[in-house]
């Protein structure tokens, strides 16, 4: 499975670093170019590579790790590539008011054909890119969606990245307590064997 990145910023690049660790090939996309991004394609190594944001739609799996604001740019290049694929929304509104619909629901709004997941966005990026083994435990990923099969393959790749999945349900009541100020966000909680 290729596991495509629209945008490479702090998130994107932890993550990606994850799925290479993983054995997982990865192409990465950002607003500024292919050029941009060939340092951190020689540091991820082989089963990484650079391309368009429609190279990186074109993947198996889609991970949206974009500045709020770019969001509705970045998708609406892409949505019709994006046609039922998953796709983990692994973004924040940093500016967001009491009154807003949380981001996964916009998402899932405005690419409507896909399966949208919510997923890495409550970690820091230095915390996500840290190892996912602590002492005896495991850092904790929560993820939300309203598509059951597709949770379930997130649900996989996250545990194959060492980390330990929370399942918060479907996008109305996991996506709000995820999102950036809200209760569990930022949270760096170890889940430990019984």
């Amino acid at each position: 499975m290729k596991i495509g990145f629209i945008g490479a910023g702090h998130i994107g690049k932890a993550l990606a670093k994850k799925f290479v660790t993983a054995g997982y090939p990865v192409i990465l996309s950002n607003s500024r170019g292919v050029e941009f991004l060939r340092p951190l394609i020689e540091e991820l190594g082989d089963l990484a590579s650079a391309g368009t944001s429609e190279d990186a739609a074109n993947a198996d799996l889609v991970v949206l790790a974009v500045m709020w604001d770019q969001t509705f740019g970045a998708l609406e290049k892409i949505k019709k590539q994006l046609a039922g694929k998953i796709v983990i929304d692994a973004t924040n509104n940093m500016n967001s008011n009491p009154l807003d619909k949380p981001t996964s629901i916009v998402i899932s709004e405005l690419i409507p054909d896909s399966t949208v997941v919510k997923a890495f966005n409550t970690l820091i990026a230095a915390t996500l890119d840290a190892e996912p083994a602590v002492n005896n435990g495991k850092r904790v990923i929560f993820f939300s969606g309203d598509h059951q099969p597709a949770k379930e393959t997130v649900g996989k790749l996250i545990t194959q990245l060492g980390f330990e999945g929370v399942d918060l349900g479907d996008l109305k009541q996991g996506s709000p307590i995820t999102e950036f100020g809200k209760a569990v966000s930022a949270l760096n909680l170890i889940s430990y064997p019984n």
